[in-house]
Protein backbone atom coordinates (compact mmCIF):
# COMPACT_ATOMS: atom_id res chain seq x y z
CA UNK A 1 0.00 0.00 0.00
CA UNK A 2 2.40 2.81 1.05
CA UNK A 3 5.18 3.50 -1.38
CA UNK A 4 7.38 6.12 0.27
CA UNK A 5 7.17 8.33 3.34
CA UNK A 6 6.82 12.02 2.56
CA UNK A 7 9.91 14.15 3.09
CA UNK A 8 9.68 16.33 6.19
CA UNK A 9 8.58 19.92 5.59
CA UNK A 10 10.76 21.18 8.43
CA UNK A 11 13.27 20.15 11.06
CA UNK A 12 11.85 16.78 12.14
CA UNK A 13 11.62 13.16 11.02
CA UNK A 14 8.54 11.35 9.65
CA UNK A 15 8.52 8.75 12.47
CA UNK A 16 10.23 7.97 15.76
CA UNK A 17 10.45 4.61 17.51
CA UNK A 18 10.24 4.54 21.30
CA UNK A 19 10.01 1.16 22.98
CA UNK A 20 7.50 -0.90 20.99
CA UNK A 21 5.75 2.13 19.53
CA UNK A 22 6.12 4.21 16.40
CA UNK A 23 4.96 7.82 16.59
CA UNK A 24 4.47 9.50 13.24
CA UNK A 25 4.70 13.16 12.48
CA UNK A 26 1.52 14.69 11.11
CA UNK A 27 1.04 13.64 7.50
CA UNK A 28 -0.70 15.69 4.84
CA UNK A 29 -2.60 14.31 1.84
CA UNK A 30 0.32 14.23 -0.61
CA UNK A 31 0.15 12.05 -3.72
CA UNK A 32 3.30 11.81 -5.80
CA UNK A 33 4.84 14.69 -3.89
CA UNK A 34 1.91 17.02 -4.62
CA UNK A 35 -0.59 18.26 -2.04
CA UNK A 36 -3.96 16.99 -3.30
CA UNK A 37 -6.03 19.97 -2.11
CA UNK A 38 -5.96 23.16 -0.08
CA UNK A 39 -8.61 25.07 1.80
CA UNK A 40 -11.10 24.79 4.61
CA UNK A 41 -13.58 21.99 5.08
CA UNK A 42 -17.12 23.28 5.16
CA UNK A 43 -16.56 25.96 2.53
CA UNK A 44 -14.02 25.09 -0.18
CA UNK A 45 -13.93 21.34 0.55
CA UNK A 46 -16.80 18.93 1.13
CA UNK A 47 -16.92 16.43 3.98
CA UNK A 48 -16.73 13.56 1.47
CA UNK A 49 -13.65 14.97 -0.23
CA UNK A 50 -12.02 15.74 3.13
CA UNK A 51 -12.62 12.13 4.25
CA UNK A 52 -10.86 10.95 1.08
CA UNK A 53 -7.94 13.30 1.87
CA UNK A 54 -7.82 11.88 5.42
CA UNK A 55 -7.46 8.39 3.88
CA UNK A 56 -4.55 9.63 1.77
CA UNK A 57 -2.91 11.21 4.82
CA UNK A 58 -3.34 7.91 6.72
CA UNK A 59 -1.66 6.04 3.85
CA UNK A 60 1.23 8.51 4.10
CA UNK A 61 1.43 7.92 7.86
CA UNK A 62 1.56 4.17 7.19
CA UNK A 63 4.40 4.79 4.74
CA UNK A 64 6.30 6.53 7.55
CA UNK A 65 5.60 3.54 9.84
CA UNK A 66 6.76 1.13 7.16
CA UNK A 67 9.95 3.11 6.60
CA UNK A 68 10.68 3.03 10.34
CA UNK A 69 9.89 -0.69 10.81
CA UNK A 70 10.89 -2.12 7.45
CA UNK A 71 7.48 -3.81 7.07
CA UNK A 72 3.87 -3.23 8.07
CA UNK A 73 3.77 -6.92 8.99
CA UNK A 74 5.36 -5.89 12.31
CA UNK A 75 2.33 -3.77 13.28
CA UNK A 76 0.47 -5.28 16.27
CA UNK A 77 -2.16 -2.58 16.51
CA UNK A 78 -3.01 1.00 15.72
CA UNK A 79 -3.19 2.57 19.17
CA UNK A 80 -4.18 6.17 18.43
CA UNK A 81 -5.08 8.41 15.52
CA UNK A 82 -4.89 12.17 15.88
CA UNK A 83 -6.46 14.13 13.08
CA UNK A 84 -6.65 17.84 12.41
CA UNK A 85 -9.21 19.35 10.07
CA UNK A 86 -8.84 22.88 8.69
CA UNK A 87 -12.39 23.96 9.42
CA UNK A 88 -14.66 26.82 8.51
CA UNK A 89 -15.79 28.38 11.83
CA UNK A 90 -19.29 26.93 11.38
CA UNK A 91 -18.13 23.39 10.55
CA UNK A 92 -18.61 20.71 13.20
CA UNK A 93 -18.14 17.46 11.25
CA UNK A 94 -14.51 16.72 12.11
CA UNK A 95 -15.29 13.16 13.30
CA UNK A 96 -16.91 12.32 9.96
CA UNK A 97 -13.84 13.60 8.11
CA UNK A 98 -11.49 11.49 10.25
CA UNK A 99 -13.66 8.42 9.64
CA UNK A 100 -11.88 8.31 6.28
CA UNK A 101 -8.59 7.52 8.02
CA UNK A 102 -10.17 5.26 10.63
CA UNK A 103 -12.07 3.22 8.05
CA UNK A 104 -8.89 2.68 6.04
CA UNK A 105 -6.95 1.49 9.09
CA UNK A 106 -9.74 -0.92 10.00
CA UNK A 107 -9.81 -2.27 6.45
CA UNK A 108 -6.03 -2.80 6.41
CA UNK A 109 -5.52 -4.18 9.94
CA UNK A 110 -8.93 -5.59 10.95
CA UNK A 111 -9.35 -5.69 14.73
CA UNK A 112 -5.76 -4.49 15.14
CA UNK A 113 -6.82 -1.30 13.34
CA UNK A 114 -9.36 -0.39 16.05
CA UNK A 115 -7.96 2.67 17.83
CA UNK A 116 -8.56 5.66 20.06
CA UNK A 117 -8.87 8.92 18.15
CA UNK A 118 -8.95 12.68 18.43
CA UNK A 119 -10.59 14.76 15.68
CA UNK A 120 -9.67 18.41 16.08
CA UNK A 121 -10.89 21.41 14.11
CA UNK A 122 -8.25 24.06 13.50
CA UNK A 123 -8.12 27.43 11.74
CA UNK A 124 -5.30 26.51 9.37
CA UNK A 125 -2.85 23.67 8.71
CA UNK A 126 0.62 23.73 7.12
CA UNK A 127 0.56 24.68 3.43
CA UNK A 128 -3.19 25.33 3.77
CA UNK A 129 -3.83 21.54 3.73
CA UNK A 130 -7.40 20.47 4.59
CA UNK A 131 -6.38 17.57 6.87
CA UNK A 132 -3.42 16.20 8.78
CA UNK A 133 -3.17 12.73 10.35
CA UNK A 134 -0.70 11.24 12.81
CA UNK A 135 -0.52 7.72 14.24
CA UNK A 136 0.71 5.89 17.30
CA UNK A 137 1.41 2.27 16.36
CA UNK A 138 2.43 -0.68 18.53
CA UNK A 139 4.76 -3.21 16.88
CA UNK A 140 6.55 -6.44 17.66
Amino acid sequence: MPTQAAAPAGTYVPAVISGNYVYTAGQLPYVGGVLTATGKVGTEITVQDAAAYARVAAVNALAAVEAALGSLDRVRRIVKVVGFVASDPGFFGQPEVLDGASDLLGAVFGDAGTHARSAVGVAVLPLNAPVEVELVVEFS
